[in-house]
């Protein structure tokens, strides 16, 4: 067997469209990830009597609320896309994360990935490249189906010409 390496096609790069609706699907889901961690805290803190919690939940200042916002959207985006390689938003328009060799990015990646988000206009680099979320990373952005194909035909013509042990 051959000792090639797949690398990633360019053709299989989601489109700018594609990429865009995953970020309004997922700002969508941070926002309700982040309402219903409110209302379990809130719940909480007068379960357990925290007036404290209580009265911070009810009198956040728009910085603090921000600082929260932005804390919820690194781990959303660590644990989604850790855990599965796809985001919320990427699992409904079935694309997926990769590196350039196809494979499910590692969690340092990942972190870097979502740290990088943090950049102010990031959303907008891709209005002319890669984006800056994946380039720092090292990660791309591909459709699920058209990765799985593209694989399985990378190995299939790998077999050719190799012998059959009997």
């Amino acid at each position: 067997m051959s000792n090639t390496t797949y690398i990633l096609d360019d053709n299989l790069i989601a489109s700018n469209g594609s990429r865009f609706l995953n970020y309004i699907l997922d700002i969508i889901f941070i926002m309700l990830s982040a309402f219903i961690l409110t209302f379990i805290f809130a719940i909480l803190s007068n379960l357990l009597e925290w007036d404290g919690l209580n009265e911070w939940l009810i009198n956040m200042s728009d910085l603090e609320s921000q600082l929260v916002f932005v804390i919820i959207s690194i781990l959303y985006y660590v644990f989604t896309e850790g855990l599965f390689g796809r985001s919320i938003g990427k699992f409904i328009t079935g694309t997926v994360v990769v590196d350039e060799n196809g494979e499910k990015p590692g969690f340092g990646a990942i972190f870097k990935r979502s740290l990088s988000r943090l950049i102010p206009f990031d959303a907008f680099s891709f209005l002319g490249s890669r984006g800056w979320h994946d380039s720092f990373s090292d990660t791309y952005v591909v459709g699920n189906k058209a990765l799985k194909e593209s694989i399985k035909t990378f190995k299939e013509f790998e077999l050719i010409g190799v012998k059959e042990n009997e």
